[in-house]
């Protein structure tokens, strides 16, 4: 099953991450390289971090403080995971969602990142040649993560620009309609939010109107939270723990149907720890799950550090504070100095990434011209921004763009050269006020303010340039 072409590696998506990789941006050493825009990593409170870690020694067994607990922790453990770690990573998850809900420690199961949690739920919920349905665009990897080594399918659900992207019930039943009458056995409804790559968040109205369609139908629904705390506004997020658990008598929505995939990847911005959860209200699946867990488990050494990280509750909470605040402020340098050359965004509010709006640069609205346009952001601008077909969109000339992995030199930098590019691009429009464009954009907004606002103090950041791309398994 591993042998065939379902890792997608050969998609656009991968092909940006290997001309970064072939010709990396560094401030001194290539400063003409490509600068990596298609790695939504989350770096910018890396100094909270570091400052945690050198004040909490005995958190880590590979410190002289801490080598007391090293063989312990060495030895094989359960694999349901360490008590402690569990029960803190289900603090951490309610205390991203405000508190507003609680979450059980029993049913926290760990996986090999988000890419291993999703894997993990699509071989429990689904038998080869079954399917999930999945608004587009989603993230490229899901091509991968559902399909590769699973023989799941995915009934892509075609959202529009029309309407912001948003996700309809007429949608989501002209998809499950169609893949019935070819004979297609839907299983499940895949829901990203925050969504990548579109920076949005699903409204209450809207998460239980989905629920309904999924618990009329009979589908599992799984829910991708793992930007969950990217939120710049914590209480404009609603997670579907909520939707459950405001449930009332005329509801009667079956948990055992509802799963959340998480990590901390995005949120904490620990992608190379590999710390992923599936938490499923089905005690079957729960118990199934943990049983897979076997062949990706997190190792205790991260298990322990993170434990005692997320436990110290004034260091959560004003980790949490300060990365939606330059999360905030990074999103508004980009779309802001966009705006000021008449390029446009989607609205939008969380993720570590925006959705840029390039339809009036392409010579016509196809796929082939998306894709010349981005082969020369890519070889002549030298920016790695990932185009909207690699992530399924119905509508050539969206392009995400990622904007919390690089430091504020870089930042300027990365600016400059698309604002001069747009400049240059012969017959440019004058900019449309047509309602996909991003309503928040201040155009008046001078250079010398848009410099302020990338070198704001608390945005400064000591991060070296970000090594090879290719060896990130999840973003």
């Amino acid at each position: 099953m591993a042998t065939n072409d379902g890792h997608g590696e050969n998609s656009p998506y991968f092909e940006g991450w290997k001309a970064y990789d072939s010709d990396p941006y560094h401030p001194t050493h290539n400063p003409n390289g490509v600068i990596q825009m298609g790695l939504a990593e989350n770096e910018l409170c890396f100094d909270l971090v570091r400052e945690w870690v050198v004040n909490n020694p005995k958190a880590s067994i590979c410190t002289a403080e801490g080598a007391i607990d090293f063989k312990e922790i060495a030895l094989y453990q359960d694999y349901h995971g360490l008590p402690e770690f569990r029960e803190a990573v289900a603090k951490f998850m309610g205390k991203v969602r405000g508190d507003r809900v609680t979450f059980d420690p029993d049913r926290i199961v760990m996986s090999g990142g988000a890419t291993g949690a999703h894997e993990m739920l699509a071989f429990c919920l689904a038998d080869p040649g079954d399917a999930f349905l999945v608004p587009t665009p989603y993230y490229p990897g899901f091509d991968r993560d559902l399909r590769w080594r699973t023989g799941v399918q995915i009934v892509p659900v075609v959202c529009e620009s029309s309407n912001n992207f948003k996700i309809t019930t007429s949608a989501l039943e002209s998809a499950f309609q169609k893949a019935r009458e070819a004979n297609i056995n839907v299983k499940a409804l895949l829901l990203t939010n925050p969504s990548n790559p579109l920076g949005t968040v699903l409204d209450r109205d809207t998460l239980r109107s989905l629920l309904k369609f999924t618990n009329d139908n009979n589908l599992h629904l799984v829910c991708d939270e793992i930007y969950a705390a990217t939120v710049f506004n914590r209480s404009d997020f609603v997670s579907i723990a909520e939707i459950i658990d405001e449930e009332d008598e005329t509801d009667h929505f079956n948990r055992d149907l509802i799963h959340i995939a998480y990590s901390l990847s995005k949120d904490m911005g620990f992608p190379g720890f590999r710390v992923g959860i599936v938490y499923s209200y089905n005690d079957a699946v729960t118990n199934c799950a943990r049983k897979m867990s076997s062949f990706g488990l997190v190792s205790t050494q991260s298990q322990h550090l993170i434990a005692s990280m997320l436990s110290d509750d004034v260091f959560v909470e004003k980790f949490l504070g300060e990365s939606a605040e330059r999360l905030a402020r990074r999103h508004e340098i980009f779309t802001v100095g966009l705006g000021q050359v008449g390029i446009g965004s989607l609205t939008s509010n969380a993720g570590l990434f925006f959705w840029m709006d390039l339809r009036r640069l392409l010579k016509e609205p196809t796929v082939e011209a998306e894709m010349a346009l981005w082969r020369m952001i890519i070889h002549e601008v030298k920016l790695n921004v990932s185009p909207g077909s690699s992530f399924h969109c119905s509508e050539a000339g969206w392009f995400r763009v990622c904007f919390a992995n690089m430091d504020d030199d870089a930042t300027k930098i990365a600016l400059r050269r698309i604002r001069n590019f747009v400049r240059q691009r012969k017959g440019m429009e004058a900019p449309s006020k047509r309602q996909y464009w991003h309503t928040n954009l201040q155009v008046s907004l001078s250079f010398r303010r848009l410099d302020d606002m990338v070198m704001a103090p608390h945005m400064m950041s000591p991060h070296s340039p970000i090594s090879s791309p290719l060896v990130r398994a999840r973003t």
